[in-house]
């Protein structure tokens, strides 16, 4: 047996489950100086972790003869800080623990609180549970104590996130004074520190995985676009990326419902996840993941908190992450176990500043890249079709017959053609977006006097440099505003407050007509003010200038797009519709903005 210093039960479940060599943070915690004392282990997502406390704590919850005692009280507690981590822990343990006769109790919002009461009274060795849970059966006095030898607290720090702090206080002040206390986090920010100094005595740290808070098997990437083609860069990178499994976050419930029917109307196989949805329905969201029926799912930070699946291999942050934390956290889903992972940003042109400071905290190296195209997926597809078709295949009797009809009436040729569009006909279509890079803008832009704009009309918008305007963003809001293309629009002229660009003669009618009409729908959600100028840019400014305006808007320039390196991002836009700017992640759905749910 190749885990000899191990009790036999747990060794042989080891053995039966195809370990061969335990994780570094396994190893950690069976060290000689780690027997019977308190931990504070971080290690990174994935490396083996409810194994790990599980083996930890085994001399707390097992006789000598291998095997756990008769139940009288719960010998160890382990809180999680969703019920999805919570059900995956009670999962590995049960296995674990299997061979020694352990009963193992999960306790989770969402299940029959009866039922659980149930099985907390027929005696339970391990008990599982999330924090509210576990305080509602403390108080009931369904879940005693008295006799507890050892107490876990997984991703303790999510749980401290999640407002958790006075559920954990309270189980944590009825344990007995001489239990161990066993900390395991991600991260380790001052809470926790407070924490540890509180409940635990002479507590060993144990770090693994290194000491970036980046995974090391993570690529992450930065796709930067136009606010509003956020949606359909979405939906090019899960074709470009075909991953087995993709899981993409959004930063409420509204905005996880909009993408879910968004990409269900595409013809993804998706399932969504947040706090809206019953404990049965994410059961059967994440059964339909595994059983390969789903490849996609949108969820909120809080829902995929403790989601395990072994073939996620894409995280998207569709809606930027809050902190460089949950950034971590996000993207931890992918890259588990030594596993290759693409984690990817998500970044509207104004938010880059941001974006690349939370990298930088987070030190994180990020590759800035833009979305991927119509021409970029084909080439793709093309290479995944000859590669699935090259593989060897078992044919029958009843295949070789189909062939044989096949080619008495077509050609080789032609069954090949049939086959590659037969393949393409199960996929969703990619998108066209609509701003593909900053030299396709200046290419739009560098002849103002091209064909078609001999006679144009100005049009201005009440934004500036001083708002930080930016043709990046704002030609996809001119087009969305105006229902036009790029190829519509002429020289672009960025004041100090405003905005100057030209629209063609012909189509200005029908274009001031549609930023009237659009108005409304954008009102709270960024609203920019846009009207026809009785004057051309150079004029306003001149006059602005002798009449003495000291704020009016300065000399405007034509736009000269540079292409952008990356070594001197530019700022978002500041507030133009009054109030104070959006703190969090902003929806993506435009229209108005919806409110918010947790998660």
């Amino acid at each position: 047996m190749p885990f000899p210093e191990l009790p036999a039960g747990l060794a042989e479940a080891l053995t039966q489950r195809g370990y061969e060599a335990l994780t570094p943070v396994q190893d950690a915690v069976l060290e000689p100086a780690a027997h019977g004392r308190d931990l504070v282990v971080s290690a990174q997502t994935g490396s083996g972790k409810t194994v790990a406390f599980g083996l930890a704590f085994a001399a707390q919850v097992l006789a000598d003869n291998g095997r756990v005692p008769p139940p009288r009280a719960p010998l160890a507690l382990v809180i999680a800080p969703t019920r999805e981590l919570a059900l995956q822990v009670s999962r590995e343990l049960e296995w674990l623990y299997k061979a020694a006769g352990a009963r193992i109790a999960t306790c989770v919002g969402g299940m029959n609180p009866q039922e659980e009461r149930r099985a907390l009274s027929a005696g339970a060795t391990i008990v599982v549970g999330t924090p509210g849970r576990l305080r509602d059966h403390l108080e009931r006095g369904a879940l005693d104590l008295s006799a507890l030898a050892v107490v876990v607290l997984d991703e303790a720090d999510e749980m401290l996130d999640m407002g958790f702090r006075e559920e954990l206080e309270e189980i944590l002040d009825a344990t007995p004074q001489e239990r161990r206390v066993l900390m395991f986090s991600a991260t380790m920010p001052r809470p926790i520190e407070a924490l540890a100094r509180r409940y635990q005595r002479d507590a060993l740290r144990i770090q693994t995985g290194g000491s970036e808070r980046g995974h090391g098997d993570i690529a992450y990437q930065a796709v930067t676009v136009s606010p509003s083609e956020i949606e359909n860069a979405v939906v090019n990178l899960l074709r470009f990326h075909e991953a087995e499994t993709a899981i993409l976050f959004c930063a409420t419930r509204d905005n996880v419902r909009h993408l879910h029917a968004t990409l269900q109307e595409r013809g993804f196989g998706v399932v969504a996840l947040s706090g809206e949805h019953s404990q049965s329905e994410r059961n059967q969201a994440l059964q339909a993941l595994r059983d390969r029926r789903a490849r996609v799912c949108v969820a909120t930070d809080v829902a995929a908190r403790g989601i395990d699946l072994p073939s996620l291999s894409l995280v998207v942050h569709v809606e930027i992450p809050r902190d460089a934390e949950t950034l971590q956290h996000r993207s931890g889903r992918t890259g588990r176990a030594g596993k290759k992972g693409i984690a990817v940003i998500i970044v509207p042109y104004p938010r880059r500043k941001r974006i690349e400071s939370m990298l930088h905290h987070a030190k994180i190296k990020a590759e800035w890249i833009t979305a991927p195209d119509r021409d970029a997926i084909i080439a793709q597809d093309r290479v995944r079709l000859l590669e699935k078709l090259m593989q060897p295949i078992e044919v029958t009797d009843g295949d070789r017959e189909l062939a044989d009809k096949l080619l008495e009436s077509r050609t080789p040729q032609e069954i090949a053609a049939m086959l590659v569009q037969a393949h393409r006909a199960t996929m969703p279509e990619p998108e066209e977006l609509l701003a593909q890079s900053v030299d396709a803008q200046r290419a739009a832009h560098q002849d103002k006097h091209r064909a078609g704009f001999e006679d144009t009309v100005w049009f201005k918008m009440e934004i500036g440099r001083r708002q930080n305007a930016d043709p990046r963003w704002i030609m996809p809001l001119i087009c969305r505003r105006g229902h036009i293309t790029r190829n519509e629009i002429g020289a672009i002229r960025i004041g100090q407050t405003e905005t100057y660009f030209q629209i063609p003669r012909a189509i200005a009618g029908k274009f001031a007509e549609a930023i009237i009409a659009t108005a409304s729908s954008e009102e709270n959600g960024g609203y920019v003010a846009m009207a026809p100028s009785d004057e051309p840019p150079r004029m306003a400014a001149r006059e602005n200038a002798r009449r003495g305006k000291p704020n009016g808007p300065a000399p405007a320039r034509p736009f000269r797009a540079k292409p952008h390196d990356g070594a001197k991002p530019h700022g978002g836009p500041k507030p133009y519709a009054g109030g104070k700017p959006h703190g969090g992640a902003k929806p993506f759905a435009h229209g108005k903005p919806k409110p918010k749910g947790r998660g």
